[in-house]
């Protein structure tokens, strides 16, 4: 008998490989929404409310073949590390480990890190979201000034199925990892998520006021198409 619950993790056999696979139940979803998951490098089936659990579970396994070439494809994770190149909001800064200093900073070309080595990746990652935090806040708040909204709050978060969110009280969600991203590509994101304050759908007037509030929308959706994923790498 399967759970009903809004989660459940269960495991598939790939050519003799356990494969981690996660049966989420979506309230909102209209079909089964098969993905890869980049955490655990499984895969994810996105089921509608009424649909049963084991259907999730089938459509994995009968999608088998493509998970593995995904799988296959799928770049190797970048742990935080003394000496890694990460790429922050356009700019490829190396990371540094410096115990002598009292907070992580960066410079034109590095990210020093504070404290024992063995806590440099939590450090480098609460300074990440911290300049994520920082980023995101000013670009949404500017942004909505000039379309006279108000923002309710601001989240950052590390979500793995969507870079930004909006709901219907004015509260604003985003991932961390867009401080990762081309300065244009988080601008884009924000602009996206502001103009939901005005639109709660994907109409016409909700792309055109997106398109008003950036310069490079449809250049920043095709990098995300194309080099999204791969933000999911670093500190995994």
């Amino acid at each position: 008998m399967f759970d009903s619950k809004k989660i459940t993790d269960h495991t598939l056999d790939i050519d003799g490989e356990a494969v981690p696979l996660r049966i989420r139940r979506n309230a909102q979803a209209r079909r089964l929404i098969l993905r890869i998951d980049d955490a655990t490098g499984g895969a994810i089936v996105t089921i509608p409310k009424r649909t049963k659990i084991r259907e999730g579970v089938q459509m994995a396994q009968r999608k088998s073949a493509w998970i593995a070439a995904q799988l296959k494809r799928r770049a190797k994770p970048l742990p935080f590390v003394e000496g890694l190149e990460i790429p922050l909001l356009g700019q490829t800064l190396t990371v540094r480990h410096d115990p002598n200093i009292k907070i992580t900073h960066s410079t034109e070309q590095d990210i020093f890190v504070s404290g024992r080595l063995e806590h440099l990746p939590r450090r480098l990652k609460d300074w990440l979201k911290a300049e994520a935090r920082t980023e995101l806040n000013t670009c949404a708040q500017d942004k909505a000034k000039t379309i006279d909204q108000t923002i309710s709050g601001i989240t950052v978060r590390d979500t793995k199925s969507r870079w930004g969110s909006c709901s219907s009280t004015g509260q604003l969600n985003f991932s961390w990892r867009l401080v990762l991203a081309p300065q244009y590509v988080l601008d884009y994101v924000v602009a996206h998520e502001v103009a939901h304050l005005v639109h709660h759908n994907h109409g016409a007037d909700f792309w055109a006021l997106t398109s008003s509030l950036t310069d490079h929308m449809d250049q920043a959706k095709a990098w995300l198409n194309a080099h999204g994923r791969d933000l999911h790498r670093y500190g995994a």
